[in-house]
């Protein structure tokens, strides 16, 4: 990912506010007349005056303190930030700029324990360069207090070995509880090619998940850039490290069921590809009835062992079964897959399963091969509603409820840089 300027202007309202109103107030200037612009010019001598915040020789700063460049007079032209040391590695720090141009905030936090170094340049109004540097450490993260990212689970390895669905859900994973989920959200930084909406929400105290509005359009590439280091998750409790992950956006394929007519259609970029036969839940009990709403495909297995021992149905019981499936597809984590079913001669007449849609051994197969992680399955008809937190269940979830259970109460633009809301400490 190719490094931004530190003097930009990040996506936060306020700032883009400020940044139009100085275009016009510098087009209304140029017009005022001789007397307006002679003053301009006695004042354009006068050396620019920075100060830095922290200040110089600081020790032992919190690393989610903003650091803060004023330009008492002259506009700010330049901002570097400099890490050394510390607990972890750090992406590259930008800040926003107001529209005067004399303020420049940064945008992330800080690492900790870290050697920082900020050089900061104005200019006045003859083009005479005045440059300040501060030089201060940040607070170390305090051992068996260190929020980390958990990189090594299953839907991060499956997010970021391949192309993914449209569907996908980008989930963070946490190695101790967050408390402050707003600084934290305010950290995880989501850009797309194709610009969406989208926003957090949390299941859990160690898991945050971000969905858009509408699926992802197709055949892009999404970066999450994790400003984790120096964010503090709770009391006490910091980030030690950055991490940038980019995943790459597939064709879009949406699979229906309906559960009445026990068929499955098959659409890729909007055409129908395929059309199966299959068989859903018996609905005898709730625990055989197949969920409605919209799945997301999760793992594939073949040569799968299916059972309802993983329901605590004992072995001795009359009802239990076992069986080994060529091909499974799994949509929730209760036990709902889609697989094949060489047992089954009532695929497309009736609903004979123990829950999971069954497929016949050629249908299963292509479905098997032609899936990816994030795929939409849409099951309709059956009594049973998804639960949100079940499986990858959060499209179950609408948009305006997405928005207000995210601890920003905020839409992220993931066309633009930046996030909502600051990862700073609160006030």
């Amino acid at each position: 990912m190719t490094p931004r300027s530190p003097l930009r202007r990040s996506r936060r309202p306020a700032v883009l506010c400020a940044a139009a109103v100085a275009t016009v107030l510098a087009a209304s200037a140029c017009s005022t007349g001789e007397g307006d612009l002679a003053g301009e010019d006695a004042g354009s001598t006068e050396e620019a005056r920075l100060s830095i915040t922290p200040e110089d020789g600081a020790d032992e700063i919190r690393p989610n303190e903003p650091i803060t460049v004023t330009a008492e007079s002259g506009k700010i032209t330049d901002v570097t930030v400099e890490q050394a040391g510390g607990s972890g590695e750090s992406l590259p720090m930008t800040g926003t700029l107001n529209g005067d141009e004399n303020e420049w905030v940064s945008d992330w936090t800080l690492v900790p324990g870290a050697d920082v170094v900020v050089t900061a340049t104005a200019e006045n109004g003859a083009g005479e360069a005045t440059e300040v540097v501060s030089e201060f450490t940040t607070l170390e993260a305090t051992e068996g207090q260190r929020l980390e990212f958990k990189a090594d689970t299953p839907a991060q390895q499956m997010l970021t070995e391949g192309p993914v669905g449209v569907g996908m859900p980008i989930i963070i994973d946490f190695d101790m509880p967050v408390e402050n989920r707003e600084q934290v959200e305010a950290a995880m930084e989501v850009t797309s090619e194709k610009p969406a909406q989208g926003a957090w929400n949390w299941f859990g105290d160690k898991q945050a998940v971000f969905r858009t509005e509408e699926y992802w359009e197709p055949d892009q590439k999404v970066t999450v850039d994790l400003h984790l280091a120096g964010v503090e998750a709770s009391d006490g409790v910091y980030g030690i490290e950055d991490t940038s992950i980019e995943f790459e956006v597939g064709r879009s394929q949406i699979t229906d069921i309906d559960e009445d007519e026990h068929q499955m259609v098959v659409e890729s970029d909007g055409e129908t590809v395929k059309e199966f036969p299959v068989s859903l839940g018996m609905a005898t009990t709730r625990a055989y009835t197949t969920t409605s709403g919209v799945h997301l495909t999760m793992g594939k297995f073949t040569n799968f062992r299916m059972s309802n021992d993983t329901m605590g149905v004992p072995k001795d019981s009359p009802e239990w079964y076992e069986e080994y499936v060529a091909h499974a597809v799994q949509i929730s984590n209760s036990g709902e897959f889609l697989h094949t079913a060489d047992w089954n001669y009532q695929l497309g007449e009736a609903n004979t399963s123990h829950g999971c849609v069954n497929m016949s051994v050629e249908d299963s197969a292509w479905f098997y091969e032609n899936s990816l992680p994030g795929d939409p399955v849409v099951i309709t008809g059956t009594d049973r509603e998804l639960e949100v937190d079940n499986g990858w269940g959060f499209w179950q979830r609408g948009w305006e409820d997405w928005v207000a259970e995210s601890a920003t109460g905020e839409a992220d633009d993931t066309g633009e840089a930046g996030a909502p809301g600051s990862p700073h400490v609160a006030e």
